[in-house]
This record gives structure tokens, C-alpha cells and sequence, in this order.
């Protein structure tokens, strides 16, 4: 049978999709399918490209290994760009003067970076940010460099930006041509969130700036700027931009943009109808694509219109490209930015309703109709969460609450509209990077037996790309599965059809202590690193045991086996509890000569604790010793457990308190220490109203009132920040302390792995108020069993660190080398900074 040639120019994301899907058609055997791409290496995920700066391997990045093309017969040729097309003889010859004739030709050329032309471009230091040859030598580079700057601040030059932290850059500057950052994703208020949040993380933005002139001998030294001011750098990142690589579609005459690109009908046809165009280099309807999931539904399209060409059929169907619906969702830098619909639309075309906290760093606005019936557009920064959903209800004007700020704020008694994912019609795009809808979801589930999420990543490959969907496809999953009387239960994993829940019931129930005895008991195989530290955490919630004693040992993750968290270059920080932030003079003096002693960096954190950085493995039991002599426990910093219960002075000095906080907060976290749960634990008690001690972010708060203490139960800070709910008011010290027994121990029991009290309450049927019913109604009858569960858990508490240092058996663990315990790690190396001592960075390390 004679096959069809088709010949790709690119191999870049939009290259591969399109030879994936060409490979899983029903067309494949009839297709002989050749690629050449520029790159000495085959295609890599362009979209996490800062993640190879540490975080995952060139080998992770890339897409499918050169044995996939092979299996699939494929011919690649790689570091061979196409520099000639024949479009009369339907021939294309290569650098390396391979010629090759095709049928079908498809360009998927992509798009370089744009380089502004200003003085001085050409010197040493500058880069741009594309290529991982570019990153290389980036990462080359960065090794004697000590400021870094990026121009352009919008998605790439966010992403340069955290490239240049990555490489150990602590002095990063951002500068952009517009009064903003991300122009055309965020509003002015959006950006001065997010130019607070960089300047946190030590980089510095310089919006409205228009670069004149790089200085330099040889290599950068500086920029000057339009308006005469001058910034100094050693290494400059160039990211202002993108531009379709279309000189191959121009020599031979094929139509494109008057600012670029190859001009491409609905079917992805150039002017010449056997040659296509997809991705960056495709210009539709006068636009360029710069996002990936527009790209692969390109390459959807121009693989129906070659099969129609073959076979007068269709291979799915996406037969044409409509435009797409631009609106995105991504972490910069830690931070969740997000926009979609129609994000600038003004008054009085619209009303906006825009929620802005400075102190959280969180910004979301939303534009609604005149008339109150249609969501337009928003942006989200901060806590993006809401962004599927929202952007669901956009796309599909689904109805809206009678109160908008629902859709931000959460409904306060009201209604939320949309009616959930479940609420979406079925062409609702879930998946827009595989252009997976709502239909295609439901129909895997209910006619093909698909049942779990990873069944669907599987047969649609949806949350495959970037990943943003997944929330909702697990919401739908879960949706559909309940519509089918299916009980939904998250087993722990394929070792234990259990429950968390049901683990730790039935562990209790047969007394279980050791992670061998539950496996054996109620699992099956050999256990894997996801059961072993859920059980671990089981059971030291319920019998508050030795995590280190024999049989429980080896399950634990690796911060609980050494009872200290591991930190980079291989060392470890010890932070000892400071009860409510309360110290004395003498014990400070301990921590600085034990900090002296050891070489250790010296902290204080956010918890009112001080932290102790870079220890070595075999020094943690002398520094512990020193530090329990001087009386200080184990601040249980590494463990799923209680960390802190901040507190401000109260009555003991400031004018403002109306309760003693210090003693009330020393107090409960006494009780607490060393209380293991599904997740970590924060707490905090503030003297009065002004709220010093920050309780209402804290799993729980507690916050005095004139007559006694109100408290606040499911805040947290971290990346996704959540206010804690008001529970109760005016209660006594005794009562406030029974009503956190009773909702610890109730958490304990009913939350899933890892699941912190914010997400756990946000989850539980009823919310807070189910919670109210069972803490203080008793509706359950469990209220005096778990006033008594805690009351043994506190009984039975022992400093683990104190159990190491009494322990010889325990003690003689805590080495780098078994046979040589008195021998440190050689490879371990700290360097001076600012009159302390830190880890050496990756990239300071000689190579």
C-alpha cells in the first residue's frame, strides 16, 4: 500500500502533538511521516522550561524519547533545519542537504525570541530566554554574576525572572516598556499585587521603562534607560516578546501577516493547499497564538484535513479552528495568576466588582453585565481556585448568583450559581490544552467503564498538559460517580482499599501498632511511599508513640527519620519550641553559643521560633543534648504536627489587651506539642481585637474579648490563604480548651492524608456549621470520647528529641558513615554570608 509522505518542519511541542496524534489516528498506516527540527534534541515541554534550573532533568522535559519516534516509525532528524522548499517539485532540502519529497508538507517552525534593537545587544552577558542552549549557557554564565535583569515582564520574562533566582541571582530586577506588569493578562491593581509579591521574593520591577543603550566593554555591565536613568547588571535576560519564525513560508511565497506569520485558513491551509501551518508560526484570522493549547488544537485540525485529502474522512472531530479562547492560568513564581473572558472591560459598559488584600497578596476582580445575568471576564491573583469554574461560567453564560460577589467571596447564605461542574453543558472545554469537554469525560465514564482519574488522564489525556484542569476533572469524576450512587471512598492506595478514615478505625480497633503489623493486618504487597507515611502519621495520632522506635522507623518520611527538616546542600535545621514566643535572656544565650558551637545559621521566624540552619546529621543528638539541658523540647518543625501557637504580649504589656495572650497561648501549646495529625497545625493568641498574633490565619485562633476568648477554626496562610471562620464567642479558657480537644481529634479522624483543617472544613457536607453542631451540639455522642482520646494522647507525651539523646540504640543512627560515625559529609560545604554561614548553591559548586 502506497502511504502518504508527510514531512514536518519543527519538532517542537505543536510538531510532536500533531506526530502523536497522526500515530494514534485511524489513518496512521498510511502515513510515512518525517520531522526535522533545528534543536539537537527531540521536543521538550517549552511551557516548564524554568523547571530544568533544578526542579526536573533535560530527560523530564522531554516529550517522548527518541525510541517513541522509532517504535512509531517516525524519521527524525535532529540539528538538521530545512533551509530550501520546492513547492512546485514538492521537495524540501535540508542544512545537511538531505532531500526529501513530500505530499503534505507542515510547518510547525514555532517562533523566536525578539530581540529589540538597541545599542550594545551584541554584548557578552546578554541572553534570551528560549532554548535550553540558551539556559545552559544562562546557567554558565550566572556563575559570576551577581544582578541579574530581565526585560519584559510579562508570562516568559516572569518565568526568566524566577530563572534568575533559580540560578542562585539573589538581586533580580524586571523591566517593562508598559505601566504594568503581564499587560495583556492583568489590570493596574493586579499588577501592583503582583509587583509586591516579586518583591518579596528580592526582585525588584521597573514598569513604564524604555531601554536606550546596554553599556559594556566586552561584557554588560549596565542599562540606560530613555529617561537617563541607569541600572547596573552583570547578566541580561531578554524576554520582550516572540515572533513567528515564517522566513521559510516567505522565500517560497506563501502569504503572510504584514508584522509576521503564516497566514492559514480555518483548516489550517496555507496559500499553497498541501502546505499547512500550525503553532506559533500560524497567523488566523490576523492573530498569533502564543499558547500551547491552541497549538495542539492547530495540529488536530491540520492532521483532519490530511486525512480528509487521503481518505475523503475525517480522523476526529475538530475539522476546523474557530479561534480560541485566550484566557490562562498559571504559577508565576509561586504566585497563581489568572484571567479570562473579557478581563479590561470598563464602566459603564460593565460593573466590576473587584476584592483586593495587600496583606495577603490577593487580587480578584470580575466584570458582570449591566442587566446581572452574564459573568464577562476576571482576573484572579494570589488564590486563583476559582478560576475553572468561573471561567466555565464565562465561556458558557451559565446563570449567575443574584449576588455577584458570590463567584469571589463565596456564598455567604446565598446561592452560588452555575451549579457546579455538574451544572456544565456537555461541550463544555475542560481540558484546553487537549480539547477535552465535559462529553468526552462523561461518555469514558458511563459507556467504556472509566472510572478514576487516572483512567481518564489515560483514555482523554486530560490534565497531561498543564495541568490546570485537574481539579475540576477530579470535581466532575466525583460528580458523575454520585449521580451513579457510587459511594466515592480515597483509598490510600492500592496496598490498602481503605479509607484514611477507615485505616485508622480499624487500626485502632485491633490495637495495631507498627507499620508491618497494619500492612499485614489490612494490606496486601510491600507497602510504597505513599501508604507508608499516611500509616506512619495514623499511628502516631492514635498511640502518640516513638516514631523512631523499631517497626516504625523505616515508614516515616525522611524529615521524621532524623527528626529535623533536611535543607539544601545535604544539611539540617533544628528548631527547639519557644511555648507562646516566650523566651528568657538565658535561653537565648544558649542558642546563640550552641549556634556559635556547630556553625549553624541563625533564624527568627515567622513563628516566633528561631531556627538553626545547617547542621550535620552526626552533630544533631549533641546539639538536641545542649539545647534539652537548657530545657528546651523539640519544636516539631519536621513532623505533620503542632508547630506554633504565636502569640502577642496581651495584658503583660500593652495598653491595648484585654486577656493575658502569652500565658493562654503557652498553655495550649504545651497541651498540644507533639500532637501528629494529617497535617501540619498553627495556632495563635492575640490580646485584643487589633489581632497582633494573626489568629484568624491559623488552623486555630484565639482572640480575647472583655469578657473572654472567641474563637476561629480552618485559616491558613501558605499559597492558597484562607480566613479562618468566627465558631464560637465569649468563651472561658476551660470551655475554649474543650471545644479544640473535641475539633482536633474529630480532624484526626475524619480528614484524608494531607488534608489541612481549611480544605478539610471547605470539603465536610454542612462546613462550618456541621462542625458547630458536633463540637458544641454533641449530635454525634462522641464529644466525651474524644475529650478522652486527647487527654491520653497529651498524657503520653515525651520529647522526641530527649528520647534520641537518652537512647544509645537511637542515638548511634544519627551518622553520615556507618563504619566512620565521627566522620562528617566532605561533600557538604558552607559559605560566609552576611557575618553567618549558608549552603553553598548548586551552581557555586565547582563542576
Amino acid at each position: 500500500m502506497k502511504k502518504s509522505k508527510i514531512v514536518v518542519i519543527g519538532n517542537g511541542m505543536v510538531g510532536y502533538k500533531f506526530c502523536e496524534k497522526a500515530v494514534n489516528s485511524a489513518i496512521s498506516e498510511k502515513l510515512d511521516i518525517h520531522v526535522f527540527g533545528e534543536e539537537p534534541r527531540p521536543a521538550y515541554d517549552r511551557v516548564h522550561l524554568s523547571a530544568y534550573f533544578g526542579e526536573k532533568t533535560l530527560e523530564e522535559l522531554t516529550m517522548a524519547p527518541l525510541s517513541w519516534y522509532n517504535e512509531h516509525n517516525i524519521n527524525l532528524h535532529l540539528g538538521d533545519p530545512i533551509t530550501v522548499i520546492d513547492k512546485e517539485a514538492k521537495e524540501i532540502t535540508s542544512l545537511n542537504g538531505k532531500k526529501e519529497t513530500y505530499d503534505y508538507l507542515v510547518l510547525a517552525t514555532g517562533s523566536g525570541a525578539f530581540v529589540p534593537p538597541i545599542e550594545g545587544v551584541e554584548l557578552n552577558g546578554i541572553f534570551v530566554y528560549r532554548t535550553i542552549e540558551d539556559l545552559d549557557l544562562m546557567k554558565e554564565h550566572a556563575k559570576k554574576a551577581s544582578r541579574g535583569v530581565v526585560i519584559g515582564g510579562g508570562l516568559l520574562g516572569l518565568e526568566a525572572a524566577k530563572a534568575l533566582l533559580d540560578l542562585g541571582i539573589k538581586d533580580a530586577h524586571v523591566v517593562e516598556f508598559a505601566p504594568r506588569l503581564m499587560p495583556r493578562q492583568i489590570d493596574g491593581p493586579g499588577s501592583k499585587i503582583l509587583e509586591g509579591k516579586l518583591k518579596s521574593l528580592g526582585i525588584t520591577t521597573h514598569c513604564s521603562k524604555n531601554t536606550a543603550r546596554f553599556s559594556g566593554g566586552s561584557s554588560v555591565t549596565g542599562l540606560e534607560f530613555y529617561d537617563g536613568q541607569f541600572l547596573e547588571a552583570d547578566m541580561v535576560v531578554i524576554s520582550a516578546g516572540i515572533k513567528p519564525r515564517d522566513e521559510l513560508a516567505k522565500k517560497i511565497g506563501l502569504k503572510t501577516g504584514t508584522r509576521g506569520g503564516i497566514e492559514v485558513n480555518e483548516i489550517m491551509q496555507t496559500s499553497s493547499p498541501d502546505i499547512f501551518a500550525i503553532g506559533e508560526c500560524a497567523l488566523y484570522d490576523s492573530m498569533i497564538y502564543g499558547l500551547v493549547a491552541p497549538g495542539y488544537e492547530m495540529a488536530e485540525v491540520a492532521l483532519n484535513s490530511i486525512s480528509k485529502k487521503i481518505t475523503d474522512d475525517f480522523v476526529s472531530k475538530k475539522i476546523e479552528f474557530s479561534g480560541f479562547d485566550m484566557s490562562t492560568k498559571l504559577k508565576l513564581i509561586g504566585v497563581d495568576v489568572a484571567s479570562f473572558g473579557n478581563a479590561f472591560i470598563e464602566e459603564p459598559e460593565c460593573q466590576t466588582i473587584a476584592y483586593e488584600n495587600k496583606a495577603k497578596g490577593i487580587y480578584k476582580r470580575i466584570n458582570i453585565d449591566n442587566h446581572n445575568k452574564k459573568l464577562l471576564g476576571g482576573i484572579l491573583i494570589g488564590d486563583a481556585e476559582q478560576y475553572n469554574m468561573l471561567q466555565q461560567i464565562c465561556v458558557n453564560e451559565m446563570p449567575i448568583p443574584s449576588d455577584p460577589e458570590n463567584l469571589i467571596l463565596g456564598a455567604r447564605g446565598g446561592e452560588e450559581g452555575g451549579g457546579g461542574v455538574m451544572g456544565l453543558p456537555d461541550s463544555a472545554l475542560i481540558c484546553s490544552c487537549e480539547a477535552v469537554t465535559k462529553g468526552d469525560i462523561v461518555s469514558q465514564m458511563t459507556e467504556n467503564g472509566r472510572t478514576t482519574l487516572d483512567e481518564i488522564k489515560k483514555s482523554t489525556k486530560a490534565c497531561t498538559g498543564c495541568a490546570g484542569c485537574t481539579p475540576l476533572v477530579k470535581d466532575l469524576v466525583n460528580g458523575v460517580l454520585k449521580e451513579q450512587g457510587v459511594i466515592v471512598r480515597n483509598v490510600i492506595c492500592e496496598h490498602f482499599d481503605y479509607t484514611r478514615q477507615e485505616l485508622l478505625s480499624m487500626t485502632k480497633l485491633r490495637g495495631l501498632k507498627t507499620y508491618d503489623e497494619v500492612l499485614e493486618s489490612l494490606g496486601t504487597g510491600h507497602g510504597c511511599e505513599t501508604c507508608q507515611p499516611a500509616v506512619s502519621s495514623i499511628l502516631a495520632s492514635l498511640w502518640n508513640d516513638n516514631v523512631l522506635a523499631k517497626g516504625r522507623d523505616v515508614s516515616q518520611d525522611s524529615n521524621d527519620r532524623f527528626l529535623a527538616n533536611i535543607q539544601r546542600g545535604g544539611t539540617y535545621s533544628v528548631v527547639p519550641r519557644i511555648p507562646g514566643g516566650e523566651i528568657t535572656p538565658e535561653k537565648l544565650i544558649v542558642i546563640g553559643e550552641v549556634a556559635k558551637k556547630y556553625g549553624l545559621y541563625t533564624k527568627i521566624t515567622g513563628g516566633q521560633r528561631i531556627d538553626l540552619f545547617g547542621a550535620h546529621v552526626g552533630d544533631l543528638p549533641n546539639i538536641w543534648e545542649e539545647l534539652i539541658n537548657a530545657g528546651f523540647e523539640s519544636g516539631h518543625a519536621y513532623g505533620k504536627a503542632l508547630r506554633t501557637v504565636k502569640s502577642c504580649v496581651g495584658t503583660t504589656w500593652c495598653r491595648y489587651g484585654v486577656q493575658d495572650a502569652v500565658s493562654f497561648a503557652i498553655e495550649v501549646e504545651n497541651r498540644y506539642k507533639g500532637l501528629r495529625s494529617p497535617h501540619k497545625l498553627k495556632s495563635a493568641v492575640s490580646g485584643c481585637t487589633r489581632e497582633c498574633a494573626e489568629a484568624q490565619s491559623k488552623d486555630f485562633g484565639i482572640i480575647a474579648t472583655e469578657t473572654g476568648w472567641n474563637l476561629y477554626l480552618g485559616g491558613n496562610g501558605g499559597s492558597k490563604p484562607r480566613h479562618a471562620d468566627l465558631f464560637a464567642t465569649d468563651l472561658s479558657s476551660e470551655t475554649i480548651i474543650k471545644y479544640i480537644d473535641r475539633y482536633l481529634m474529630f480532624y484526626i479522624r475524619t480528614a484524608e492524608p494531607l488534608q489541612r483543617t481549611a480544605t478539610w472544613i471547605d470539603k465536610m457536607e454542612g462546613g462550618i456549621e456541621y462542625l458547630k453542631s458536633v463540637v458544641i451540639d454533641d449530635v454525634l455522642g462522641i464529644n466525651e470520647e474524644l475529650e478522652n482520646e486527647m487527654n491520653s494522647l497529651v498524657g503520653k507525651y515525651k520529647c522526641e528529641w530527649k528520647e534520641v539523646v537518652e537512647t544509645p540504640e537511637l542515638r548511634k543512627r544519627f551518622t553520615h558513615f556507618v563504619n566512620a560515625p565521627e566522620v562528617k559529609d566532605p561533600s557538604i560545604e558552607l559559605v560566609p554570608m552576611r557575618e553567618q554561614v549558608k549552603a553553598k548553591d548548586w551552581n557555586e559548586v565547582a563542576v
